[in-house]
């Protein structure tokens, strides 16, 4: 006989939406959340705070593994990591921003999908080698691009990442999300295994990686369309106008 599911408990994260749209401090919102889900789930006080200071013992070392990583990129940067990134893959001919990025995409879904989320990610591979390698690409090509194309590429480049993590760790079948989904459903009397979830998550992954491939080629093809008619007007304005042959000097 199945059991009724109490839904009052997920309001915490209707606290946590609600707390980031006002802009409240986020560890303030988290922990007011944590108290209000525990309160709907009928936890006693002490069994609340209990829990929350375990979270916070296990977690304290959380800031260090954060900021070692932005210590040694920031000092591979200072050190010319960026500009020798722009000039390796301005000697690569073929090289465009779309392409590139594409290549990103596959290898980031694949290696998400084997569990290996830490490959990528904004601050230890997009700002530091992506995005200045599409950049690179781009002035091989075009030369001197202005402020809003390389703030396009950026953005982009950091897209290409997300859609790439997104899709492809829902096939990893020890990702927390699909252990969360059996464990929910398990709870609800619908047995499913989490290899039967991760599987489904293919079709979803190939998908996106179509949709978001044929932006990337838009991208290109949008570029050659913008870049190129702005270096044909430029060459156009400056050359100096060349006398007729009947013309006296």
């Amino acid at each position: 006989m199945q059991t009724t599911v109490s839904l009052w408990p997920l309001i915490g994260v209707a606290v946590i939406i609600v707390g980031f749209l006002l802009r409240f401090n986020p560890m303030l919102i988290v922990a007011v959340a944590a108290i209000i889900t525990g309160l709907a789930a009928h936890f006693p006080p002490e069994k609340i705070l209990a829990e929350i200071g375990t979270g916070f013992i296990k977690t304290r070392n959380i800031p260090l593994i954060i900021l070692l990583p932005l210590a040694v990129i920031g000092l591979l940067e200072r050190h010319g990591l960026r500009e020798r990134a722009q000039a390796w893959i301005g000697g690569i001919k073929a090289a465009t921003a779309g392409r590139l990025l594409i290549v990103y995409l596959l290898v980031r879904e694949l290696t998400a999908a084997v569990g290996l989320t830490g490959l990528g990610g904004h601050p230890q591979m997009v700002r530091p080698l992506i995005a200045p390698m599409a950049e690179g690409a781009t002035e091989a090509r075009f030369g001197k691009i202005s402020d809003a194309v390389r703030f396009k590429l950026r953005a982009f480049s950091a897209a290409t990442d997300n859609v790439g993590l997104f899709f492809g760790e829902d096939i990893f079948v020890a990702f927390g999300a699909i252990v969360l989904m059996t464990t929910f459903l398990k709870e609800a009397g619908i047995v499913v295994e989490p290899i039967h979830v991760a599987v489904w998550g293919i079709p979803t992954a190939i998908c996106a990686f179509i949709v978001h491939g044929f932006r990337l080629y838009l991208l290109d093809r949008r570029l050659e369309r913008e870049l190129r008619g702005n270096a044909a007007a430029n060459t156009a304005s400056v050359s100096p106008t060349q006398p007729a042959a009947g013309d006296k000097a």
